[in-house]
């Protein structure tokens, strides 16, 4: 899979991102008497720039994210530095999310401001395979950047949705009306846009995982037990963290749909696939029609395609 493409159609979604929410200020700005195109542009770049600058500092919050040194976790550590030396980047920050929902993300400003992160709850899933495949999956993000674009177009649908929800509620009718209308269609088209770009990056770093570690499988068999694990768990602890779900490696609000279909991967019932149930999985299954509809709607793709192309990634 070519970066390059990635890259591409990364630009392609900060562009139109960018220009629907400066058509919506430029039309707030023109119903309100004062259009200065000039003046909502760079008003939109200093939202798009203040996410971008605090978005770190909201996930490490929300994550309640406490990082670790090599003496504290030597093992993980050596991990992902192995993975890091790889890959060609410098060794991110290690962090553990205290929270139990077993997953993992990668986030920061830069290559060189990278973090990367497991759960709590995802150390007492995995085996050593499946969690360098997961690390691998983490670190291919902070090698394509796309965390960065992901955290700084996040932000549009929320300003979307802000101005929606302050104008629809106006004394001032008429104007303030078409302004909410306006918003809400950004908001939509803009959410569709942030999941597209979501969705792709997945892929592109499942394909990167396999790359780094040689063990395309050990990525689909995390994947698998990242699923079967999070159903397990109470509804109320996966709501927790779903705000934050397009970070993570898998949809933790997907699990309980998807865990049936993946099941099936797993012939010998041991929780875990190798290179052969892959396979075999991957020759028989076929999402659903109603399963790629949904895909439109989700922050990742179906499990079953990706574990469908982790199969053919030689």
């Amino acid at each position: 899979m070519k970066v390059l493409w990635l890259h591409a159609r990364l630009a392609l979604a900060i562009a139109l991102l960018f220009a629907l929410v400066y058509g919506l200020l430029v039309v707030i700005a023109y119903l309100a008497g004062y259009a200065q195109p000039v003046v909502m542009g760079v008003l939109a770049l200093f939202i798009v720039l203040l996410q971008y600058l605090a978005s770190p500092k909201i996930i490490e919050v929300t994550m309640r994210v406490k990082y670790i040194h090599r003496e504290d976790m030597p093992e993980l550590y050596g991990m992902v530095e192995r993975l890091a030396e790889r890959a060609g980047i410098p060794m991110p920050r290690v962090g553990i999310a205290q929270v139990d929902v077993p997953n993992a993300f990668a986030f920061g400003r830069s290559v060189r401001d990278g973090r990367v992160c497991v759960t709590r709850g995802l150390l007492n899933v995995l085996n050593d395979e499946e969690l360098e495949a997961v690390l691998g999956h983490e670190l291919s993000h902070l090698r394509h950047r796309d965390m960065v674009v992901l955290a700084t177009l996040s932000v549009i649908p929320l300003i979307s949705y802000f101005i929606f929800w302050s104008f629809l509620w106006s004394r001032r009718r008429g104007d303030a009306t078409l302004i909410a209308l306006a918003a809400f269609g950004v908001y939509i088209l803009s959410n569709f846009l942030v999941l597209y770009v979501s969705r792709i990056r997945e892929y592109y770093a499942d394909f990167g995982s396999a790359e780094l570690t040689g063990k395309p499988h050990a990525l689909a068999s995390a994947l698998y037990r990242i699923t079967a694990a999070t159903t397990s768990l109470p509804r109320e602890r996966v709501r927790q963290v779903e705000g934050m779900k397009a970070f993570f490696a898998t949809d933790p609000s997907r699990a309980r749909a998807d865990v049936s279909d993946v099941t099936k991967a797993d012939l010998n019932m041991d929780g875990h696939l190798d290179e052969y149930e892959v396979r075999v999985f991957a020759s028989r299954a076929q999402p659903s029609r109603s399963d790629k509809i949904m895909e439109l709607f989700s922050s990742h793709p179906n499990v079953v395609e990706r574990i469908k192309r982790l199969a053919g990634v030689p």
